[in-house]
């Protein structure tokens, strides 16, 4: 299956979970959990906030996601520099902190409401259980995906790799898994074999492609459902931020997987729309989406709860443990407090965006 048509399936079905509890959402919100109005809410003057905001975070996750893809030009910031994995680590520490200060939060304060019953909402933590089997499951994906991809290898089958053109037919590359060398040790992959550390490479890229759509679009849905004037614009901002610097730890990902430019531009280009495809989405559904409602609350916070487990385990395993145990960092203790300082920095600032978003 591509990547196109795998994100395509993946949208229907997110889609259709959206579509079908709107409506639903609307009759059966107890009047004590209706949305109040103030002196915030004001539909008229939302919308143009909310149309600024899709245009603003997609230039932001334009230029997030595709900085690291233009480095290859510029030789300080090359993947095999220094500067290339404090950049990645300050990527990892947004991630990081989105999942644990921003989604996880949210999902505890939706499946905790009030408006929710008693038995079975507030008899069970919820948001704690399917964060962990959310780390689980992404677990059993990153590893069986890892198996797939050596036992493709292995059979001399590589997927994305571009292959000579011979009469005008793509000829097959054989690999030879007893060449296979690590990137990391200073020696080139011999023509025709693709390493280990790559094919982790392309996994780690494409799980946390998908982690983050799922994150994207529920996010930009609540923006584009949101008609509170106050705090719209924080939490444009803060959006901003966020995507432009989640886009960078996606973007490096993507970088170093070495994918073909035509996956390079489809996953680009399905992390640069869900934000902005959300908050239309939420526009759409503005009159009928009601945030307090009890379906509302429950397919979001589950959401929620399901992304976090996931962005978690990614920012954790994929991305800071593979770096800081890997070889070039593990030679420098130099570079090691470098890059937890730019974890630091990135956690800390994502954690000062909770105060908008």
């Amino acid at each position: 299956m591509s990547m196109a048509s795998l994100y395509v399936r993946l949208f229907s079905i997110f889609l259709l979970i959206i579509c079908i509890f709107p409506p639903q959402a609307l009759s059966v919100v107890p009047e004590e959990c209706q949305t109040k109005t103030d002196g915030c809410t004001n539909k008229e003057k939302a919308l143009p906030l909310k149309v600024i905001a899709i245009f603003s975070i997609l230039i932001a996750s334009v230029i997030g996601v595709c900085s690291p893809l233009f480095t290859r030009s510029i030789p300080a910031l090359n993947p095999d520099t220094n500067l290339f994995v404090i950049v990645k680590c300050f990527a990892a520490g947004i991630i990081l902190a989105t999942g644990f200060v921003h989604v996880l939060p949210d999902s505890f304060n939706m499946l905790s409401s009030r408006c929710l019953k008693e038995n079975p909402w507030h008899k069970f933590p919820f948001t704690g259980f399917v964060a962990m089997l959310s780390a689980i499951v992404t677990l059993m994906v990153d590893s069986m995906a890892t198996s797939i991809y050596t036992k493709k290898c292995n059979n001399g089958v590589i997927p994305e790799v571009a292959s000579p053109v011979v009469g005008g037919q793509q000829e097959m590359v054989v690999v030879n898994v007893g060449q296979f060398h690590g990137r990391h040790h200073g020696l080139k992959p011999a023509p025709g074999t693709v390493d280990q550390q790559l094919l982790r490479y392309r996994v780690v890229a494409m799980v946390l492609e998908l982690g983050i759509v799922v994150h994207s679009v529920v996010i930009g849905l609540s923006l584009g459902a949101s008609n509170n004037t106050c705090s719209i614009k924080g939490l444009v901002a803060a959006l901003c931020f966020h995507q432009m610097f989640e886009g960078m730890g996606l973007g490096g990902c993507i970088l170093q997987a070495e994918y073909k430019t035509m996956k390079k531009f489809i996953m680009v280009f399905f992390f640069s729309v869900t934000t902005p495809f959300g908050i239309a989405l939420g526009i759409a559904l503005a009159n009928t989406y009601k945030e307090n409602s009890p379906t509302a609350l429950i397919t979001v916070g589950l959401l929620n709860a399901s992304s976090a487990g996931l962005l978690i385990y990614m920012a954790l395993v994929d991305l800071l443990a593979a770096d800081f145990m890997g070889s070039k960092l593990q030679a420098s203790v130099k570079l090691q407090i470098k890059s937890y300082v730019a974890v630091l920095l990135g956690a800390g600032g994502m954690s000062v965006m909770a105060k908008w978003a």
